[in-house]
């Protein structure tokens, strides 16, 4: 997460709560923390439209937090807001990971679906041409109702 998104969840600004981190600089290694490069910065501007807040915008580049790094501001911000902030968000990280997994097995489930439906095909190629036949029949045979309103 961009240091600005979680600086307005948690209701600081964005240069203080970047404060507290570089107070706190050795409890947010690499895996837990990084700043974008100018490149990463000006194409995640492009990508979501991102404009310049207030006079210039941002001096300096932004940090990302990874879901480590979340959780390490706890111990940084000591206040009850951000302690119900950050329950909040590791809970959604959560509910994140639930979901990859689900979707996973959803996608998997899917391709195996697909598989199948394919190799029936080819094996009754003569039985879906009759099926295709009888839903020819059936479409011809409905007439779509009109809608909206009918003048005299």
């Amino acid at each position: 997460m961009l240091d600005s998104d979680l600086a307005a969840l948690y209701e600081v600004p964005t240069h203080r709560l970047n404060e507290s981190v570089k107070r706190n600089i050795k409890r947010f290694p690499s895996n837990f923390m990084f700043q974008l490069s100018k490149e990463e910065w000006e194409n995640l501007i492009s990508q979501f439209a991102i404009s310049n807040k207030g006079r210039g915008g941002r001096r300096y580049l932004p940090y990302v937090f990874t879901e480590q790094g979340v959780a390490m501001l706890s111990s940084v911000l000591n206040s009850e807001k951000a302690i119900q902030i950050n329950i909040q968000i590791m809970n959604t990280f959560v509910r994140l990971r639930q979901w990859a997994i689900e979707s996973k097995e959803l996608s998997e489930r899917l391709t195996e679906l697909e598989r199948y439906f394919i190799n029936h095909c080819n094996e009754n190629s003569e039985d879906l041409q009759k099926i295709y036949s009888a839903l020819a029949l059936l479409m011809d045979r409905i007439k779509p109702c009109e809608i909206g309103f009918k003048t005299k």
